[in-house]
């Protein structure tokens, strides 16, 4: 079989941006989004100021109380603010939010508020922004085709959260701006935070314009049923998440993550405060947080590609919360907007693994109440943090060590909300990475030192293969087997030494398991006697047939590996997924594939295509091969630089185009000329 060639360049379908009233959309959302997060920075800053002369413990407790108010409407009234989203006209229900957010926050510097109209305004702000947020979601879907539907939420997302750092920058920008026009406008000088608390309500008031020109919006309908609860989402969320170690060892983790970033939020004011930064300062830092988040989400698992995603979200976390107990340590303010940076990225690789990593593992009926309970949960876990954190700061005051009489090193409530955060986090993300570890047995420092080489540790003292190892992994009737074949004819044409193989049963002990373990007859076999058996086929396996193959520099092609008895007996079985894994790492020496080829297939297809009788896996219940299937897709979701994952649905023409441009761009080149004359050593496996 020659290489049919890529196939012709499609035309893309016009960004979801073409859209002119989605793009009109979305350029308010950007707006406000901006407005929120300078809300926050403003408002929280002026609470500080306000307070300031009060002493260490009240401007504590006083900016934590900012941000309960502005945390709780969305906890007590964000089912009545979606019900109302339903039942009237969306595009007037956002102007007039628009426009009360305006006047709300431009009488604070109009009437040069005291703290309790600060914390009143505040809380009418939040209340007025729960009615802008549903009608906003709602109206989205009927402005994108269906099928661009995920591209413009994604887009909502870039602005909800990427607005954050430019909304910090334009904070610091305005302070300083403010402090320089203190000496012509006399009113500004001992008013730091109005400025930027002009420059908020005008976003809102741009807002109102934009969205009040927006004539595609439609009304809502009658007879909505208004959404539950947030404290209902998070127990009805646990029954469905709470039951799967791995989705439980994920969402401890990222809540984890999150709790560490907003014990950042939480003090940040008044620690910057103390070491010496004003409102500019306290932008930077705040704006730091999220830059960080940014960079961590998009360039973390692309530099460390090579490093398991189960591992990295572990250690992530781990690195967070050491991070956060360094900077509650240094009072150096540039030192502490560096580690904030780092921990912002840190935090970013644990979130956008582990949302990826659940969006996988959770069955497609559970996946949007899974998500659902796990924002609902960090709202709550934000609100907490926030709230407790100043809180004990406050309670625990400002205190100097002293020796010889003088302070040599001062350790007030800031200091100890962030080191205790810190450990607290480091602690979590040890326990994830305890639970969800997939290479045991294999050093953490040289695998994290191989992946930043682009590389994969082997066993010590082991020779480097030479050779190139392939692996197809899918459930029953997805079509790996075909595959396999097809690409082992393939690479052959291309002047390749070609191995193919299989597992169970490429070798003489190995048909004997194989018999053991296909055969329908022993169908009272143990789980873990399964797993034993399997192990030992693969020990003998990798032995007799893979190792000496790669290491005379041929391409092995093997119909399943160790993925198989991760998916079948970890996930099917219900065995310890890291007991499995460290019981295949010792059996093949800790030999990894170059490239494994995932066959997608849903198993109610892929039962279907079987011929003939069932043998003892094929005739397991369906949960038992969706659980696998999902088994699949996580080790997919953990490892990307190592997988292909490929629709199992598409024709078969389809399937082998694809795992031929991606086998392509690995393959050794030019082709080996002493390999242009040798033909593979296995005979064709029958499908």
């Amino acid at each position: 079989m020659t290489s049919p060639g890529r196939s012709t360049a499609r035309r893309k379908p016009p960004h979801v941006l073409a859209s002119a009233p989605f793009r009109r959309l979305w350029t308010a959302m950007s707006v406000c989004s901006l407005g929120d997060w300078l809300n926050l920075l403003a408002l929280t800053a002026l609470a500080g100021n306000l307070t300031a002369e009060s002493g260490y413990q009240t401007q504590s407790l006083a900016i934590g109380g900012v941000f309960v108010v502005k945390m709780l409407p969305a906890i007590l009234l964000g089912p009545l603010a979606g019900a109302f989203a339903d039942r009237f006209d969306r595009r007037l229900t956002m102007v007039a939010a628009d426009l009360a957010r305006f006047a709300l926050v431009i009488s604070i510097p109009l009437t040069d508020a005291d703290y309790r109209w600060l914390i009143i305004a505040t809380f009418l702000v939040e209340c007025v922004n729960l009615f802008w947020v549903p009608a906003k979601d709602a109206t989205v879907p009927n402005l994108v085709p269906k099928e661009r539907l995920e591209e413009a939420n994604q887009l909502n997302l870039l602005v909800t959260y990427g607005t954050a750092p430019v909304a910090a920058l334009l904070f610091a920008v305005l302070s300083v701006a403010g402090d320089a026009l203190a000496g012509l406008v006399p009113y500004l000088a001992e008013r730091d935070t109005y400025l930027a608390l002009t420059v908020n309500a005008l976003a809102y008031l741009a807002s109102a314009a934009l969205v009040f020109t927006l004539r595609d919006i439609p009304r809502g309908r009658t007879g909505a049923v208004a959404a539950p609860s947030v404290l209902r989402q998070i127990t009805e969320g646990w029954r469905f998440a709470g039951g799967d170690r791995l989705v439980r060892g994920l969402i401890t983790g990222m809540l984890g993550a999150f709790a560490a970033g907003g014990a950042v939020v939480g003090v940040a004011k008044v620690y910057v405060t103390t070491l010496g930064g004003g409102d500019a300062a306290y932008g930077v830092v705040f704006g730091a947080v999220f830059a960080g988040m940014a960079a961590g989400m998009f360039f973390g698992p692309r530099l460390l590609r090579g490093l398991s995603r189960r591992r990295l979200f572990g250690l992530s976390i781990v690195v967070a919360g050491l991070v956060l107990a360094a900077a509650a340590l240094v009072h150096n303010l540039a030192i502490v907007v560096m580690l904030t940076v780092l921990l912002g990225a840190c935090a970013g690789i644990a979130w956008i693994i582990g949302y990826t990593m659940i969006g996988l593992e959770v069955e497609d009926h559970l996946r949007g109440r899974t998500f659902s309970f796990l924002q609902s949960l960090a709202r709550v876990t934000l609100l907490l943090v926030v709230a407790v954190a100043p809180a004990l700061a406050g309670l625990y005051g400002a205190h100097e060590v002293v020796v010889g009489g003088e302070p040599v090193y001062r350790f007030d409530g800031s200091n100890l909300v962030l080191l205790a955060g810190g450990l607290l986090a480091a602690g979590v993300g040890l326990v994830s990475f305890r639970q969800m570890d997939d290479r045991r047995g294999v050093p953490v420092l040289a695998d994290l030192v191989a992946a930043v080489r682009g590389e994969r540790p082997g066993p010590e003292g082991a020779e480097e293969p030479r050779g190139m190892f392939i692996a197809f992994e899918g459930g029953e009737g997805s079509g790996k087997t075909t595959q396999s074949r097809l690409l082992a004819i393939w690479l052959r044409d291309q002047g390749f030494d070609v191995v193919q193989t299989r597992e169970p049963g490429s070798t003489k002990i190995g048909m004997r398991l194989r018999a053991i373990l296909l055969d329908a007859v022993h169908q009272g076999l143990s789980p873990r006697a399964e797993a034993l058996m399997y192990a030992a086929d693969r020990a003998e396996h990798v032995e007799k047939v893979i190792r000496p193959a790669l290491h005379r520099g041929a391409m092995v092609v093997s119909d399943r590996y160790v993925d198989s008895s991760l998916a079948y007996q970890g996930a099917g079985r219900a065995l310890d997924r890291g007991e499995v894994a460290e019981l295949n790492t010792w059996a093949t020496g800790g030999l990894v594939p170059d490239l494994t080829v995932l066959i997608d297939t849903p198993p109610e297809l892929g039962l279907t295509r079987l011929g003939g009788a069932a043998d003892r896996i094929e005739s397991e219940p369906l949960d038992f091969h969706e659980r696998v299937r999902r088994e699949f897709r996580a080790l997919a979701a953990a490892d990307p630089g190592r997988y292909l994952v490929v629709d199992g649905t598409l024709t078969q023409e389809e399937i082998s185009r694809l795992i031929q441009d991606r086998v392509r761009d690995v393959l050794p080149d030019p082709v080996p000329r002493e390999a242009e004359d040798v033909t593979g050593t296995m005979p064709a496996i029958r499908d």
